[in-house]
């Protein structure tokens, strides 16, 4: 079987809980061809991406695929490109407010995704569920960690990915759009399966 390191983080922002690693607990141990390790990740700059770099030294993953919480957002939405730009209105969980630097200094501008990220759509979708691509990862940890992995991966074999999902219905105040949790572990069970 191909091996697969699928990430989640943990809360930040003053909430309780994080619905990328409650969905990616909820996903068996193997999908498809892939035999699936699962990692959280601290919502840190630099510490996030050095902790998922650090187990796939040791795994040695054929596929990286970073979930992460986008509130505001009603769909399931894989990421087209990660920018090398560290640029958010929050501090991360360590207390760093990230404003107009580099994830990498001296790195190019930008990386692809290089997941099939138009075939995950397409299947999620086929699936009823609400999904579609995006053109932003932000500025804030989960863009940092997917430029720094496609920054080390660029050209190897390695593919890497990252799908933001919304906020919970729990999390969801004035009326935020959300999703359940199990509706999102099945977008991510279909996203792999799709890879």
């Amino acid at each position: 079987m191909k091996k697969l390191l699928i990430t989640g983080f943990d809360p930040f922002g003053g909430e309780s809980v994080n619905p990328s690693w409650e969905a990616v607990q909820l996903l068996p141990e193997s999908i498809g061809t892939f035999q699936l390790t699962k990692l959280q990740i601290p919502t840190k700059y630099s510490v996030a991406a050095q902790t998922v770099l650090a187990a796939a030294q040791e795994l040695q993953p054929d596929v990286i695929l970073c979930v992460g919480q986008a509130g505001g957002r009603d769909s399931i939405t894989p990421e087209v490109v990660g920018i090398n730009l560290r640029e958010a209105s929050i501090p991360d969980n360590a207390g760093v407010l990230g404003q107009n630097e580099p994830v990498i200094e001296g790195a190019p501008a930008a990386y692809f995704a290089t997941v099939p990220v138009r075939k995950l759509v397409a299947a999620v979708q086929a699936a009823g569920i609400r999904c579609k691509l995006s053109y932003s990862a932000g500025a804030f940890v989960c863009n940092d960690t997917l430029y720094a992995l496609l920054h080390r991966f660029n050209g190897t074999p390695v593919q890497v990915g990252f799908i933001h999902v919304p906020f919970l219905p729990s999390q969801a105040k004035e009326n935020a759009p959300s999703m359940p949790l199990e509706t999102i572990a099945d977008a991510l069970k279909i996203a792999i399966e799709a890879i």
